[in-house]
């Protein structure tokens, strides 16, 4: 079998096209950079004629090109799925094989858009352009990771994106260019390559996924559960208390992040069970925060926060023991983290709680001044409920658009203790091993190491674009 080319039988006509519209698109961008010092885009005075400058002129040509470019990529896309096998190339079969993840995610904008006005903040990032590329981009990732390996819900399964395990090594693939046919498999290709020990990038690139999105969320939210409960009553009470969370806080943050996160996860202060210790303290914030809010909101309905309570602690009970000290009281080992994964989910959260504190604190300072806030307190509400039903909601446009921010950050930090080798392990295939591996090559071979950090700065950028698209919707709430 000969190798693949980029794209196909469909290449010939669409190939052009993008180029084209993609040169167009970027001589705009920077000729609109450029004639933005000397014409400023003409506003539009309502009843009176629009005189354009040549900045609007350069910005009308960037959209159109930049809509060539969406719609020849749409078309990469649909043609992909529709023109025989045998007629593919390498882009028109990546695309292919990412079927199930194009269906779910028309199936869930579809339901979105037809719902929107019933969604609140999500619905109306659907309105927001930025946004909406943003969301796109994360929820092809999230989907990605999930449908990675395939999903069976009863009978149905659907089909894996990946062709091969991400461990498996085939013999005589050893850094071969991407679309170079399967030695011994009739009609399989490694799509973006072989790595230096034989395994296929695409493969290691789509489960490499699954590592970020099942760390960077949950650690994200688990700072944010910390910076949150030690935030809202620093702010609200000030005081000595908050002199004594301000300080040990800014001692944090004085050490430089990545030495942080390097000493935290390195092999001697592992030893020393420091990872272990500050997971017991910090995994105990969840609790504590939801204990809070239910005593708060049912603390004049005794026999059902008597029940909630029981029911949540209960729950957050096995999944702390689970998660810290990996022991299943029931057997089940449903909530497990094996200790590489526990170390660096305890660094992200310790050092991302400081700084989600210090954004809590700050805009408790705001709030607590308000004039619902000063009802409350005329109602006889308690300082726990004031806090939790009245400020933190009030709150929740900055602290949503952090979050975005944060996972992309972490994103980021988990990427840069990958490629130093603090990984999970040294087999895994998260995006920063992945790219350490592949940089080792790239004066030979860039495919290991471009398409893994090309993935990294797809996820990062569309946070950053969803967390924009948030903070203009919350800013007309």
């Amino acid at each position: 079998m000969k190798q693949l080319d980029w794209t196909g039988t469909i290449g010939t006509v669409l190939d052009p096209i993008l180029i084209i519209a993609g040169s167009v698109l970027l001589l705009a961008f920077f000729a609109q950079m450029i004639s933005s010092f000397i014409w400023m885009p003409s506003a539009e005075v309502i009843g009176a004629p629009v005189k354009r400058n040549p900045t609007d002129n350069i910005l009308i040509v960037g959209k159109i090109a930049l809509y060539v470019v969406v719609g020849v990529v749409l078309a990469y896309i649909i043609g992909g799925n529709l023109v025989a096998t045998e007629s593919k190339g390498i882009v028109e079969r990546i695309f292919t094989q990412f079927r199930p993840v194009w269906l779910a995610m028309l199936l869930i904008l579809a339901l979105s858009f037809l719902f929107k006005s019933k969604l609140g903040l999500y619905g109306k990032i659907l309105d927001n352009k930025l946004g909406l590329i943003g969301l796109c981009v994360v929820m092809f990732w999230v989907l990605t990771a999930i449908l990675a390996t395939g999903l069976c819900i009863g009978e149905y399964c659907t089909t894996p994106i990946v062709q091969y395990d991400e461990l498996q090594q085939i013999s005589g693939m050893k850094n071969k260019k991407p679309g170079w046919a399967v030695t011994g498999e009739e009609g399989k290709y490694y799509l973006l390559g072989g790595d230096v020990l034989a395994r296929d990038v695409f493969s290691r690139v789509i489960v490499g996924s699954r590592t970020v999105l099942s760390i960077a969320p949950a650690a994200t939210l688990f700072a944010f559960m910390v910076g949150i409960t030690l935030g809202l009553p620093a702010g609200y009470f000030t005081g000595k208390l908050d002199t004594v969370l301000t300080f040990i806080a800014n001692l944090v943050l004085a050490f430089p992040v990545i030495l942080l996160f390097y000493l935290l996860v390195t092999k001697d202060i592992v030893e020393t069970g420091i990872p272990m210790y500050l997971a017991a303290v910090l995994f105990l914030f969840p609790l504590i925060f939801l204990t809070i809010l239910l005593t708060s909101k049912f603390r004049t309905r005794p026999g059902e926060l008597a029940l909630y309570l029981g029911i949540s602690l209960i729950l957050g009970f096995w999944v702390y023991l689970g998660l810290t000290f990996n022991y299943d009281p029931l057997g089940l080992n449903i909530f497990s983290m094996d200790p590489n994964t526990l170390n660096i989910f305890v660094s992200v959260v310790f050092v991302n709680a400081p700084t989600v504190y210090r954004i809590v604190r700050g805009l408790v300072f705001d709030i607590k001044t308000r004039d619902y806030v000063a009802a409350a307190q005329t109602r006889g509400e308690s300082p726990w409920y004031i806090m939790l039903w009245e400020i933190l909601p009030n709150a929740r446009g900055p602290l949503i658009v952090d979050f975005c921010l944060r996972i992309g950050y972490t994103t980021i930090l988990l990427g840069t203790l990958g490629f130093f080798g603090l990984g999970i392990s040294s087999e895994s295939p998260d995006w920063g091993m992945t790219i350490n591996e592949g940089r080792k090559l790239l004066s030979v071979f860039l495919h290991p190491a471009i398409t893994p950090a090309i993935a990294l700065m797809s996820l990062v950028l569309g946070l950053n674009f969803l967390a924009d698209g948030l903070r203009e919707e919350s800013l007309r709430d």
